[in-house]
């Protein structure tokens, strides 16, 4: 390249109009970090968001299938008490499944996961002189060391005691040994008091159940305040294995829906594939947007070129008449073109791994993925991106610069 003279006439003209130059590499410099940057945002974004949610993926809730939409994931908390939410079971679906349903949920699931009822619902409680409301769950104690993770004190071991979620310990000021009363005189509910032995860890988001911010106490304990044993709200099951969900699904439905629709079953799996979605296509949409820089860019380069067309006019027609021929004259402003692209590509690069980083912990809050393929491809194809605009706007001043008369050229001023 460095014996090659049409290359070094195409440096020659970039030092010559070195800031009109600079200024037309920095619009390519622009596009690369903003395309850049927000394709990074967006793969760490959808990473991050992908471990919260891997963590509920594996579950699938199974719940009575009352006909109406009784079987939504919310649909039993803020309900009066547990004897008046079971008198609707007078009706021809039941709001709860039973102690059958449940045998027949465990036989289905298999060696596929780990099955446990849940007993759920909300009730007015006391702390001292602070009143309110509380979702409740009650769980069978075997299954309680399976599925709570406790941060401080112990699980509950007797029917007069419970745990909290840290969120819920935190908004009503409980700490280990702290009382709380549970159940609404008001509407004929049984009132206890209760010994609070253990707090939970932070769970978050969570399908199955919401931890953080409730009270979980023993299945005997719980049938003693709401009445409806073996009337659970909810099964869910913990796979072990995600890619089982399908067939999981497919083997309770086949289990307990043969002859009516008994339950219904949430798949959590979906929801994450969903909002992975909707965050990826956010990205691209981001992506899109930071990509009208690169046309501003495109115009910037052929707005350049064109000029320098326009001032070498007589230059051209020179090295016409000495025997340069048309396609020598085309790759002389290809090559500005080439090299302007290089040059606004690979300082946007070095600046797209330093502003993108910041972008990253900025937004999304960790930079655990930034460093990774799925999050760094986008440097690169941000760069060819670049490069490629760079020369398609050179392509036609390039075509007309070569295309000139050589007669008309050299008697230009």
């Amino acid at each position: 390249m460095k014996n090659d003279v049409i290359f070094q006439l195409s440096v020659r003209s970039i030092r010559l109009h070195f800031l009109r130059s600079v200024l037309a590499a920095l619009g390519i410099v622009i596009g690369v970090v903003a395309i850049s940057s927000m394709g990074m945002m967006g793969a760490n974004m959808t990473m991050s968001v992908t471990e919260e949610l891997s963590a509920m993926a594996n579950v699938l809730v199974v719940k009575a299938d009352t006909g109406g939409g009784g079987g939504s994931m919310f649909s039993a908390m803020g309900s009066g008490s547990s004897t008046t939410r079971r008198s609707s079971s007078s009706t021809s679906t039941k709001d709860y499944l039973t102690g059958s349903n449940f045998d027949d949920v465990e036989r289905a699931v298999g060696s596929y996961g780990t099955v446990y009822p849940l007993y759920q619902d909300s009730t007015r409680i006391e702390v001292g002189d602070n009143t309110g409301r509380a979702t409740i769950y009650g769980m069978i104690d075997d299954d309680m060391p399976n599925v709570l993770t406790i941060a401080e004190g112990t699980l509950p071991k007797t029917s007069s005691s419970v745990v909290v979620g840290p969120t819920f310990a935190s908004r009503q000021g409980l700490t280990i040994g702290s009382r709380i009363t549970i159940g609404d005189a008001t509407q004929d509910e049984t009132v206890s008091k209760f010994r609070v032995v253990g707090i939970l860890e932070q769970k978050g988001m969570s399908m199955d159940m919401n931890t953080d911010n409730a009270i979980i106490m023993t299945e005997k304990a719980y049938v003693g305040l709401f009445g409806g044993e073996e009337e659970y709200d909810q099964v869910n099951v913990i796979l072990k294995d995600i890619s089982d969900a399908d067939t999981t699904k497919t083997a309770i439905t086949d289990k307990l829906n043969r002859k009516e629709n008994v339950v219904t079953i949430q798949d959590s799996s979906r929801m994450m594939e969903s909002i992975t979605s909707t965050v990826s296509t956010l990205t691209t949409f981001v992506m899109a947007i930071a990509g009208i820089s690169l046309l501003v860019a495109a115009t910037s380069i052929f707005n350049v070129m064109m000029m320098s067309v326009t001032e070498r006019i007589r230059e051209i027609g020179i090295l016409r008449s000495i025997g340069t021929r048309k396609s020598e004259i085309r790759r002389m402003f290809l090559y500005e073109a080439s090299i302007l692209g290089l040059v606004g590509t690979g300082i946007g690069a070095i600046m797209s791994l330093i502003l993108g980083w910041l972008v990253v912990l900025a937004m999304v809050g960790t930079t655990k993925y930034f460093f990774t393929y799925s999050s760094l491809i986008y440097v690169p194809m941000a760069m060819a991106i670049g490069i490629a605009i760079c020369i398609f706007s050179g392509v036609y001043p390039a075509w007309r610069a070569a295309n000139l008369d050589p007669i008309e050229a050299l008697r230009s001023d």
